[in-house]
């Protein structure tokens, strides 16, 4: 079973901020593949279904971004899901507005959501897709917590769908696959 997380806020005050990019994939993925993600659990909203001819969860932890760990590590436990079978999307102020990354393993790179599931699993082997948000000229937080500007919007739906095909190609082939294609 595969477990795709998205990391985010939960509630109408953060939809669609940049620091919800997780959230977003989630929902475009559930939506592409027909899986209501909805069901309140483990501190998220789950759903499950088949994509590929695979078994997978998406789930999207409503503990708010620093705390997703938690989250996770109750899915990860009750679930049994192996570290190599899940991948983590998440939003990042080092990558430009438009632009996806895939890792395979590595620090949080300051993301806080992501460093929190790193110390609860007790393991940086974590598969993940950085989604890019462009980086703050002031604030940090309040640039995170805000709706990216109209001109970077055609750049943030092409990232967008750009890590839904990702997660697409993981699951049908291969990370490596997928990070070949992808980055």
């Amino acid at each position: 079973m595969k477990l795709i997380i998205g990391l985010g806020n939960p509630g109408k005050k953060y939809e669609r901020t940049r620091h919800n990019m997780g959230f977003m994939v989630i929902d475009r993925l559930a939506d592409q593949a027909n899986i209501d993600v909805n069901k309140e659990v483990f501190h998220g909203l789950l759903g499950r279904g088949i994509i590929f001819n695979e078994d997978v969860m998406l789930f999207k932890p409503t503990t708010f971004m620093n705390l997703s760990g938690t989250a996770v590590q109750e899915v990860v436990h009750y679930f049994k899901i192996a570290i190599e079978d899940i991948i983590v999307v998440f939003d990042d102020m080092a990558l430009s507005p438009g632009i996806i990354r895939l890792r395979k393993n590595g620090s949080s790179g300051g993301h806080k959501g992501m460093q929190n599931i790193i110390d609860c699993l007790s393991t940086e082997e974590i598969k993940r897709i950085r989604v890019g948000i462009g980086e703050p000229i002031d604030d940090t937080v309040d640039f995170v917590l805000s709706k990216p500007l109209l001109e970077e919007m055609p750049l943030i739906e092409q990232a967008l769908d750009d890590a839904v095909r990702a997660i697409k190609e993981a699951i049908k082939s291969d990370f490596d696959r997928a990070m070949n294609k992808f980055n």
